[in-house]
């Protein structure tokens, strides 16, 4: 891949929203439920989805009953999920600037977007809009490579898709404030067809700021069509492993 700017990469998103929001998987409930397990609340918890792009963790959260709050810089991103998620309140605004007043959620969560923050920076400001033993849960989608196909087509996307090892032997940090990662795996698969695994391939910014990336996307099609775990079938299951890590406010 070409050495692409990584602020580029970071704001490149709201170009695609409408693919984004199509194409992108969802995360299994209970990774949200493990997250916010130890909240020791009676009601629903006031969660902040930071990064929260075109809403796919945001949906997750409010269809379990929590009242969230919703940080997007790119207001393209922000649009479409004002559009899919009227019911939710959708703020300008990043990890490292939270527009929220001090020890005013319970959680705070991100899905897919902590390695576009800047940790330390988003660190504190996690901390300061926390109650008092509240919760931050991040969460990656990670495809799961111990399925056959899935290796072959990390093999031709590249990119930091899959790599399940990583994620086991380095759980992010966040300092002091907060005590030291706890983590879960939660396994789970996506129905797709041929073609929206090329338009959630092109959505991956390791694949979209390519010169080739109409290359790539070709030989995806044709893994579909020439892979014998896929080969005539309409749709398929896209396994994937999230990796959900949970720190609490001390």
């Amino acid at each position: 891949m070409p050495d692409v700017p990584w602020q580029q990469r970071r704001c490149s998103f709201g170009a695609i929203a409408a693919d984004y929001d199509r194409y992108r998987p969802s995360y299994p409930p209970a990774a949200l439920d493990w997250v916010l397990a130890r909240m020791g609340r009676g009601g629903p918890s006031q969660v902040l989805d930071v990064g929260a792009g075109t809403g796919a963790l945001t949906r997750v959260l409010a269809a379990q009953g929590h009242e969230v709050l919703a940080v997007e810089p790119d207001a393209r991103m922000r649009r479409r999920l004002r559009e899919s998620l009227p019911h939710v309140t959708a703020l300008d605004g990043t990890a490292e600037a939270l527009p929220i007043a001090d020890g005013s959620v319970d959680a705070v969560v991100a899905g897919q977007a902590w390695h576009w923050f800047d940790g330390a920076a988003a660190a504190h400001e996690f901390a300061r809009v926390l109650r008092p033993g509240g919760v931050v849960g991040l969460l990656w989608n990670q495809r799961d490579e111990d399925v056959a196909w899935m290796r072959a087509y990390s093999q031709l996307v590249g990119g930091e898709g899959g790599s399940r090892q990583r994620w086991a032997a380095q759980a992010p940090t966040l300092g002091t404030p907060f005590t030291p990662a706890e983590q879960a795996r939660f396994p789970h698969a996506v129905a797709v067809t041929a073609d929206e695994l090329v338009g959630l391939t092109l959505t991956a910014s390791y694949v979209r700021l390519r010169p080739d990336a109409d290359r790539i996307a070709e030989r995806v099609r044709d893994l579909t069509h020439t892979h014998p775990d896929l080969a005539g079938r309409d749709r398929f299951e896209l396994p994937y492993v999230t990796f959900a890590f949970r720190f609490r406010r001390r």
